[in-house]
């Protein structure tokens, strides 16, 4: 079967961005074995409540549920365990260094298929406060009702 070319994604962290104000990203691989990826492929992932840390000079995400695959019998792995992240060593010291800082967390954004294979997008992330998510939330709502008024002033 022929690797298809391009992205699809496969799950999303939507939770992330009304949680937290993103500052970077980074596009990691992840360490998996077989039936982890087909069950991925099956859109059998949860990154919602996952997050990511450096130990020991490596990168690990924590959190991240891949239900086992159905017909994996004996080669599932533990859903909730520990995978890797690939990485170059300077992006892991830089990771560790900003994860660090006062306030900042590493969290998924993002699983997805680019070129056949399984990446995921990890954000450096500063947690918002209840305040700024209610300012994000007005700002929102007076967006759709600007363009509702404006849809309506078309068709009067």
């Amino acid at each position: 079967m022929p690797i298809k070319k391009g992205r699809r994604s496969l799950a999303e962290n939507r939770k992330a961005r009304h949680d937290y104000f993103i500052e970077d990203t980074y596009e990691c691989g992840i360490a998996l074995v077989g039936t982890e990826v087909k069950s991925i492929r099956a859109g059998k992932v949860n990154i919602k409540d996952s997050y990511a840390k450096v130990k020991n000079g490596e990168a690990f995400v924590v959190g991240m549920h891949v239900s086992p695959y159905e017909q994996g019998n004996i080669f599932n792995r533990d859903p909730f365990r520990e995978r890797k992240l690939l990485l170059h060593k300077r992006e892991i010291l830089k990771l560790a260094a900003l994860s660090q800082a006062d306030g900042y967390s590493l969290i998924p954004l993002e699983l997805y298929l680019k070129d056949g294979r399984v990446k995921l997008a990890l954000a450096v992330a500063k947690g918002k406060k209840l305040y700024d998510k209610r300012h994000d939330i007005a700002e929102r709502d007076a967006k759709r009702q600007m363009e509702r008024r404006d849809k309506d002033s078309r068709y009067d």
